[in-house]
């Protein structure tokens, strides 16, 4: 299969469908951090592209080739530093994978954040809808590995030699909103805080979404894989999609804040006129129409799949706060919902004094 090829250019249509969704032995326990031997995966190349921006290109076993992992680099940061470590803050991008999408200026631009001159911000790259997960394969494992990829090789390699201290916190946009919860539910004590904005964070609900987004980005030719690949058939290896599904995986939540946000899926404060997301046939289940003034399908999904999984986490007692709206499956909300939800992470990486 073909997985690490990425389009040169952000299609919108494309990314209305990415950004729905947001190796190692699937049925085995899940890992509680990083491995600790030595990895063959190493940086190949670094480039400073801008006064705080570090990009790395890494040959990564995990990953089947090169790819990319953009740094944000704090003040008064030097490559190789002795003995200075800085709390890690894990951005993750949406479906496509995209490492330059926190610094993109009509998105997030986190080098202009003052809150962020104290963090080491992380942003990997993800192959197109590589769902921040091992993949199954078939049952064959191996490429591409992208939990392995940015916990057991990239992260090691931070701590090395880029200064990356043991206090870490995770925030990603839809199917980056899925990766920061399943990381730190998979990886218990990794994490101190994580923060999802209209992610694809209960997979198993919707199903038939994840089918319906592979079977376009084939068509498209911007990725060639079996939807099934990912976790493998959800009806006989329901199992592997409950182990890496947070709503299965709230109790693994109870110590780390935990928030939520997402829009209904009608035109909010922040949509233009007129706004409406591109029909993709096959995104809507039968058994559960969307209302007639929904305009983004993509952000119904995410918004029922949020509130699911912020019950189970209420549920389980952990510390969940929620932020639901009007609105669509579109950066802006996201911008707004990062803003809102850094006081949080900040706090539990230890850079802003209490309160949220």
């Amino acid at each position: 299969m073909t997985l690490l090829r990425k389009p040169h250019t952000r299609v919108a249509l494309v990314i209305a469908v990415l950004m729905l969704m947001p190796g190692a032995a699937q049925n085995a326990a899940a890992p509680s951090g990083p491995d600790q031997h030595e990895s063959d995966a190493h940086v190949v190349d670094e480039r400073r592209v801008a006064p705080r921006i570090v990009d790395l290109t890494v040959d990564s076993p995990a990953m089947g080739g090169e790819a990319k992992v953009r740094l944000l680099t704090p003040d008064g940061w030097e490559r190789g530093e002795s003995g200075k470590k800085w709390p890690v803050l894990y951005l993750l991008a949406g479906g496509d994978g995209d490492y330059e999408t926190w610094t993109e200026e009509e998105s997030y631009a986190v080098q202009e954040v003052a809150e962020l001159r104290d963090v080491l911000v992380v942003m990997p790259q993800m192959p197109m809808f590589g769902f921040y997960t091992d993949w199954h394969n078939g049952g064959e494992n191996g490429p591409p590995a992208v939990e392995s990829f940015h916990l057991k090789e990239v992260l090691p390699i931070l701590e090395r030699d880029y200064g990356a201290g043991s206090t870490r916190a995770a925030a990603g946009e839809s199917q980056g909103g899925f990766g920061a919860l399943s990381y730190a539910a998979r990886n218990e004590w990794m994490f101190e805080a994580v923060a999802s904005y209209s992610g694809y964070v209960h997979p198993l609900q919707h199903t038939h979404a994840i089918e319906t987004a592979v079977d376009y980005l084939n068509k498209a030719d911007l990725m060639d894989a079996d939807w099934k690949d990912i976790w493998g058939d959800p009806e006989t290896n329901r199992e592997n999609w409950k182990q890496h599904d947070p709503y299965y995986l709230a109790d693994k939540l109870r110590s780390v804040p935990v928030h939520l946000s997402s829009g209904d899926g009608t035109a909010g404060v922040l949509d233009p006129p007129g706004f409406e997301d591109e029909y993709i046939p096959g995104l809507e289940d039968p058994d559960e129409p969307f209302a007639e003034d929904v305009v983004s399908p993509t952000e119904t999904l995410m918004d029922r799949e949020s509130k699911a999984v912020a019950q189970q986490l209420q549920k389980a007692g952990a510390d969940v706060t929620t932020h639901f709206y009007k609105g669509t499956h579109s950066p802006q909300y996201w911008k707004r919902e990062f803003q809102r939800s850094l006081p949080m992470l900040l706090y539990a990486l230890g850079t802003r004094p209490a309160g949220r």
